[in-house]
């Protein structure tokens, strides 16, 4: 049986760098193990309880908790918008929150990484993430990082996926998260 790292992008530009390390991270996925990428946060509303109500939760979002529901860990890529997390983000991560204590995202390993053009590579952005997925039932891997720093001029010319550094660290978090999974489908 394949692990399945379902892909969260909290940029929605199409040439974004963290959709480029997401693409990559597709690429780097180690035998029995599989990342996907989620398309279609932008058709997300924002969370409102008036319309999450059992029956009627609008398509997008149930797609959305589908797709983690079925998934064996999640793998956020951010990057960091005014010191802090994207919306986009931060709304999936409130959809996938509820029902309260039993969200797609309760017990499952999350990882959070990323790029931006600072110097410290988003890691505001990707402590707010860890913050909020924690809190909405995530079992966060504190310990599996990677803030890529300075993404507008390192990935400028090169695609994430073909510089070295970015592929071996990429390929380490994702056999990391990998291997958090296969001991909690064990457990």
């Amino acid at each position: 049986m394949s692990v399945r790292i379902l892909a969260l992008i909290g940029s929605l530009r199409a040439g974004s760098h963290n959709r480029q390390l997401a693409e990559a991270a597709v690429k780097l996925a180690p035998e029995g193990a599989a990342v996907q990428l989620f398309e279609g946060l932008a058709d997300i509303p924002f969370y409102n309880e008036d319309i999450d109500v059992e029956g009627s939760v609008p398509a997008a979002a149930a797609r959305l908790r589908a797709a983690a529901a079925e998934a064996d860990a999640l793998l956020l890529f951010t990057p960091e918008y005014n010191g802090t997390i994207p919306a986009v983000l931060k709304n999936a991560i409130d959809w996938l929150s509820r029902p309260y204590g039993a969200g797609a995202l309760t017990d499952k390993p999350v990882a959070v990484v990323g790029t931006a053009f600072g110097r410290y590579g988003g890691l505001w952005a990707q402590d707010e993430a860890r913050k909020a997925v924690g809190i909405a039932g995530g079992r966060v891997l504190e310990d599996v990082k990677l803030s890529i720093p300075g993404s507008v001029t390192r990935f400028a010319e090169t695609h994430p996926a073909d510089d070295a550094e970015v592929v071996a660290d990429l390929t380490e978090v994702i056999a990391r998260l990998h291997g958090h999974t296969g001991e909690a489908l064990a457990a």
